[in-house]
């Protein structure tokens, strides 16, 4: 009889039993499907956050003023920004739940999903036509084409082999059977899957496509920063006297805009990762939540760019700066939604940490509300004080990132204040009972 196996021997047979499996995919032909997923959901991230770059490159003159054809102008472009960036979502989302279904792939499928992001890399391309010449349908048919191409190679092509690729698997093997002889059935054999388009959706893979549109977009405003705002050499020698550092000192309002959307992403993208670290799994409310949140997420470049054009444009700086905080906002707003519509299913959804009355619920409803209000109150405090909108944006920029810092502190003091006040109510009404109580207790002795 053999004792218990130690720590080494356990290893040692984890490793060859995956010896052996990835021998046994060698021969069927078969892969893992991990490294495929985790290529598809990085170009999807990157071709639903590079849409922006036609709504952001939108050229205004210095002398144009921001009026109602220009706002009108952004906003059809905006409208149109939005959509194709569902339009990609909505892709992704279809093509999470058709591999949620998938344990491995063979050339097949991984040649199919290859057509298919090589379809859906075409949509840049196809907006910037659009956009660019709004009024030539050929830009539009061309955007429609290739969504539809999407759609068919997606949601037909790829699903057509997931869920008929085992009967044919098995026919075949039957007809080689039949002509060749009966050979011993693979260890793996065919599986016949089944498609719940209520299935919620992989976290795993929601953080990752998430996290590639937060890096993208932190890599849109560097880019914006190494295009715009190199000194031309020509330029510090006669203007500056040869001095670089006078040079980038006139470039100094943009630097600034850099840092405070570079915060920006980088705190919105914190506040993610806080909530799904407390998510168990994602509902499809949730999906689409996190979906319409990166939407405006990924318009964060666009906020850069017109808070970079303050020091160009000082006249216009109110519009740009109700822009820029509306745009904060909405991108704010929809993720303390996800927060909400776990909470509405929060046995399933949430931690116990993060539920009603948990530890860490105080904490995280003040962290995902913190931006939707600096955020408001800037827009408010622009109405008031409209002299003052590029400093109160810039305030609101430097303010919520100490904010983040204190504000696990800031809670635990308001807790603690409340508590201390919930002790001293029931105080006072046990005193005033007193007496009565103590007449009460009397009345029997008196009879």
């Amino acid at each position: 009889m053999s004792g218990p196996q130690t720590p080494e021997q356990t290893l040692d047979a984890q490793g060859d039993s995956s010896l052996c499996r990835k021998d046994e995919d060698i021969r069927e032909g078969t892969q893992s499907s991990h490294r495929m997923l985790g290529f598809s959901d990085a170009l999807l991230s990157i071709i639903a956050t590079v849409m922006i770059l036609p709504v952001t490159h939108t050229e205004i003159s210095p002398e144009q003023q921001f009026d109602k054809s220009i706002q009108r102008l952004l906003a059809t472009r905006i409208a149109v920004y939005l959509m194709t960036f569902l339009i990609v979502t909505v892709a992704w989302a279809a093509h999470t739940r058709l591999f949620q279904v998938v344990g491995k792939i063979d050339d097949t499928l991984a040649l199919l999903n290859l057509a298919c992001m090589m379809t859906i890399t075409l949509l840049p391309y196809t907006f910037s036509l659009m956009v660019t010449f709004p009024d030539v349908p050929l830009g539009i048919f061309l955007f429609c084409v290739c969504v539809i191409a999407i759609g068919v190679v997606q949601s037909y092509l790829l699903m057509v082999t997931v869920i008929f690729l085992p009967y044919i698997s098995k026919a075949t093997s039957w007809c080689k059977d039949r002509l060749v002889g009966h050979r011993d059935p693979p260890t793996h054999s065919a599986e016949v899957f089944s498609f719940d388009l209520h299935e919620p959706l992989s976290k795993e893979r929601v953080e990752a496509f998430s996290d590639g549109v937060y890096a993208i977009v932190a890599t849109l405003l560097i880019l914006d920063i190494c295009e715009d705002n190199v000194p031309d050499p020509k330029a510090v020698k006669e203007q500056f006297r040869g001095s670089l550092v006078a040079a980038l000192g006139a470039y100094g309002p943009h630097f600034l805009a850099y840092f405070g959307s570079f915060a920006t992403v980088g705190l919105l993208w914190f506040a993610h990762h806080s909530l799904f670290l407390h998510v168990r799994k994602a509902t499809q409310a949730m999906g689409l939540l996190n979906t319409l949140s990166l939407a405006f997420v990924g318009g964060l470049p666009l906020a850069y760019q017109q808070t970079a054009a303050f020091a160009r444009q000082p006249r216009d700086e109110l519009e740009r700066v109700r822009l820029s905080c509306a745009i904060v906002f909405f991108a704010s707003i929809f993720q303390f939604a996800i927060w909400t519509a776990a909470l509405l299913r929060q046995a399933e959804t949430l931690q116990p940490a993060v539920r009603f009355g948990g530890q860490e619920h105080a904490f995280m409803f003040a962290k995902l509300a913190l931006y939707p209000c600096a955020s408001l109150l800037a827009f408010a405090a622009t109405c008031l004080l409209s002299r003052f909108s590029t400093a109160i944006f810039h305030v609101m920029q430097i303010a919520v990132p100490f904010a983040f810092l204190l504000l696990r502190l800031l809670v635990r003091l308001a807790l603690a204040s409340l508590h201390g006040l919930r002790h001293l109510r029931p105080a006072q009404p046990l005193r005033s009972q007193a007496p009565e109580e103590a007449q009460s207790q009397l009345l029997p002795s008196s009879c």
